[in-house]
C-alpha cells in the first residue's frame, strides 16, 4: 500500500503522454489503450496512486502493447490522483476515498469488456496502490 515514501517523488502527469489513446469508456471506465484490439491477449495495467495520466505506466503500456497485447489502463482514481502538496488531504484520508476493493469491482467489467472483444487471456499487473487492488483480483 502507498507510503509516505512512495510518494517523495510525484510524476508530472500529462494527459497527453503515451503513443496509445485515452477512450471516454472502456468496460464502463475512462483508460489509456494501446495495441491491436483483436489481439487474444490483454493486459490491465493498474496505476499507483498518481493515476492513469502518469507518463512513465503509460510507456510501460506501449511497451506491452509492442509485443502484442492489448493493454488497457483504466482511471480507476476517477480523475482524482493523489496529490503530495495538499495538506488538507494526506495519503491516508485519499485511501480511504480510494479503496483497492472499489477498484476491484470496477475492474470486472473492464476485464468483461476485453473478453467481448475477443481477448482469449487476460493479465493484470498494478504498481503501489495498483499492486494492491491487482492482488484481490488473484
Amino acid at each position: 500500500m502507498a507510503s509516505p515514501q512512495c510518494c517523495a517523488n510525484p510524476p508530472a502527469l500529462n494527459p497527453a503522454a503515451g503513443e496509445g489513446k485515452v477512450v471516454d469508456s472502456f468496460g464502463g471506465i475512462k483508460a489509456y489503450v494501446a495495441g491491436a484490439q483483436d489481439s487474444k491477449a490483454a493486459v490491465v495495467l493498474i496505476s499507483d496512486v498518481y493515476g492513469f495520466e502518469a507518463p512513465n505506466l503509460r510507456k510501460i503500456a506501449d511497451k506491452v502493447a509492442s509485443s502484442g497485447y492489448f493493454v488497457v489502463v483504466p482511471d480507476f482514481l476517477h480523475g482524482d490522483p493523489f496529490v503530495p502538496e495538499n495538506a488538507d488531504r494526506p495519503i491516508a484520508v485519499w485511501i480511504k476515498e480510494h479503496t483497492p476493493g472499489k477498484a476491484f469491482e470496477e475492474a470486472k467489467p473492464v476485464i468483461a469488456a476485453l473478453k467481448e472483444q475477443g481477448a482469449s487471456s487476460v493479465g493484470a499487473a498494478g504498481y503501489c496502490w495498483g499492486g494492491s487492488c491487482r492482488a484481490r483480483e488473484s
